[in-house]
């Protein structure tokens, strides 16, 4: 441990980060200004977006918010930005921010229902190319109404009860009480094969889980935060938004569901493990334990996130307040009808949503910067340039190739942004307009799955508590995640290219 104050200081900057990516960081805070005084802000401005995602790729070393933040935070001081401009920014946005606050939060209270339904799916299906499909496609269905993270939380959730339950029965210990799952010391031989048999088929089912919210995410307004900032863009509502990207996601949709069908059969790139009995037995077991303590409230609880569900559905249909709005709605139905009024219970449903909620403010912050200095408008201009056939095809591609390295968010606010300026600059019809924000909307969503970097949903996963227990590293998730991105992107391209 560091002894004097400035070595207490180096220590707790960017805290746990590697000293490599501390100095790093440092550097581009001592040149930024350098390059602004030198060589003008269009390139400071430039390498401040390079930095920007290079700490979008980093972020397993660090999340974004901070070393992002203070590459804003300089921005702001030498005046690549303003204030103004930033606030600008988050008011036009603003609907965006509030899907993040209260959608993501009113989830969280449909989590047991939500858990019910994956555990009895798992628990029910023997096929594996049936389960896989299953869990991939409600996956899908789930993230196009609701909100991609909080899907992804919950199957994170159900594989590590499931997990837990079993490696405690394997090491000797009781099912119901917290043991140490990162260790195997405790399991016999016999048992250690089903484990990592049972780590196999846990990876491949969260994978395809993983791909489903972003099949099911690009469809529709409230798929993926960057849809619904796309759409207010647009001015399209939800039935609006979905029939226009519906020639490229629903073709994509059942692409990617055959693919996923096709890895579990043919076992490629890490697909295909069954469920060995003997968990199946344990997991089955402590199920049926678990149906018969089910109290009369428990049940009731389960009632009314399943009406707060339709309603939700319905609500997002008819398009009746802004998608933020509703999901406020869902968290009051939601607690007041399950006996949920201390503060503190409420405040947990807050918790997921509200780094990446400041991390989008960040996101602005950049965008204010390319915004006043104009630093994407030769891009656009070039685009505009090419014939009209062969623009949308080229956004799909710049879209898909910058978000599997950054975020797709970023990426989208960057792109729709631009476009819609050339739009009311008089620089193409409306219809060429909406047809550039599909390929903006498809681009960012789909090539993406190649990274978790793209992904917030793929970068949740890596990050959770379950990819460490089940082996699921970086690598491993862009070789699982490869004949999707192949299959996806590629369709995705020739439909945004032909049919719109």
């Amino acid at each position: 441990m560091p002894r004097s104050l400035a070595g207490a200081l180096a220590h707790n900057f960017l805290g746990q980060s590697p000293r490599w990516y501390k100095a790093t960081l440092c550097l581009f805070l001592v040149l930024n200004p350098v390059l602004l005084f030198t060589l003008g802000p269009v390139v400071a401005g430039w390498v401040l977006v390079i930095e920007f995602i290079f700490t979008l790729g980093m972020a397993l070393k660090c999340y974004p918010l901070m070393p992002g933040g203070l590459l804003v935070a300089e921005a702001l001081v030498l005046r690549m930005t303003t204030p103004e401009a930033l606030y600008g920014e988050l008011q036009h946005n603003f609907p965006v921010i509030l899907l993040l606050m209260f959608m993501v939060a009113g989830i969280y209270f449909m989590k047991d229902l939500l858990l019910f339904v994956f555990s009895r799916i798992l628990l029910g299906v023997r096929s594996k190319a049936l389960l896989a499909l299953l869990f991939c496609f409600l996956c899908a269905f789930l993230s196009a109404f609701l909100d991609a993270l909080t899907v992804t939380a919950v199957i994170i959730s159900a594989a590590v009860g499931f997990y837990s339950v079993y490696h405690r029965v394997a090491s000797g210990a009781n099912p119901r009480e917290e043991s140490n799952l990162d260790s195997d010391q405790d399991i016999a031989q016999q048992q250690r094969d089903d484990l990592q048999q049972f780590r196999a088929f846990l990876r491949s089912l969260l994978m395809h889980g993983a791909v489903g919210t972003a099949l099911g995410g690009v469809c529709t307004l409230v798929g993926e935060p960057q849809n619904l900032l796309i759409g207010h863009e647009m001015g399209w509502h939800f039935g609006d938004f979905f029939l226009k990207v519906a020639p490229v996601s629903l073709p994509v949709l059942v692409a990617g569901l055959v693919t996923c069908v096709s890895l579990e059969k043919l076992r490629w790139f890490g697909y295909g493990t069954l469920l060995p009995d003997n968990v199946r037995q344990v997991l089955a077991a402590y199920a049926a334990e678990d149906d018969a303590q089910r109290t009369s409230q428990q049940r009731a609880a389960l009632l009314v996130q399943g009406v707060a569900a339709l309603i939700l559905i319905i609500s997002l249909g008819l398009h009746i307040a802004e998608v933020g709005l509703i999901g406020l709605l869902v968290i009051v139905l939601i607690t007041s009808f399950t006996g949920i009024t201390d503060e503190h219970r409420l405040g947990r449903a807050f918790q997921d949503a509200m780094p990446f909620t400041a991390l989008l403010v960040v996101f602005f912050a950049i965008v204010a910067v390319i915004h006043d200095q104009q630093l994407f408008t030769p891009l656009i201009q070039w685009v505009l340039s090419l014939p009209a056939d062969q623009q949308p095809g080229m956004l799909f591609i710049a879209n898909g190739l910058l978000s599997a390295i950054s975020d797709n968010v970023f990426v989208a606010t960057i792109y729709i942004t631009e476009v819609k300026q050339a739009f009311l600059n008089g620089h193409m019809s409306r219809e060429h307009f909406e047809t550039l924000a599909v390929a903006i909307n498809t681009g960012t969503n789909l090539p993406s799955v190649a990274t978790p970097n793209g992904q917030a949903a793929f970068l949740f996963l890596l990050t959770s508590a379950i990819a460490p227990l089940i082996r699921l590293s970086y690598g491993r998730m862009v070789w699982m995640a490869l004949p999707y991105t192949v299959v996806m992107g590629g369709l995705g391209w020739w439909a945004v290219t032909y049919w719109l």
